[in-house]
């Protein structure tokens, strides 16, 4: 009997708002060490993205099937490789995770400020992934 290990190839998301670090909802802060720190968070209209000092967690909803959320928390030791692309008001950060899985954060609406601290988060992340 043969085994197929089930994979998503790509995962999207397509953020268009940052959002307060002091105001994030308890079922997001509950995922969270009490040592890591918030660096920054956006969101969706339903998802949600926490990027910290060690990882970042995506908050991915979905009404495929009813209801469904999922969780996925990548510290950044574990991206091989990645790539950040700027175009005039969006942006987008590439990653391939040394698991083979491939994921793609689409930032929309961007301010020149906003990427500027876009531009500051994907150096931390990369930063720490060569811990």
């Amino acid at each position: 009997m043969a085994y197929i290990k089930y994979k998503e190839l790509t995962k999207y998301f397509n953020f268009n708002e940052e959002l307060d670090k002091e105001d994030l909802p308890k079922y997001v802060t509950d995922y969270l060490a009490e040592d890591e720190v918030i660096y920054a968070a956006y969101k969706t209209r339903r998802d949600k993205a926490i990027f910290t000092n060690d990882r970042m967690i995506l908050f991915d909803v979905s009404y495929l099937f009813g209801l469904t959320k999922k969780i996925h928390m990548i510290p950044y030791k574990s991206i091989s490789t990645s790539a950040i692309l700027f175009s005039i008001r969006s942006a987008a950060i590439l990653m391939s995770l040394d698991s083979g899985y491939q994921m793609r954060l689409n930032f929309v609406g961007l301010k020149p400020e906003t990427k500027t601290r876009l531009r500051l988060l994907y150096s931390h992340i990369m930063n720490e992934n060569k811990k």
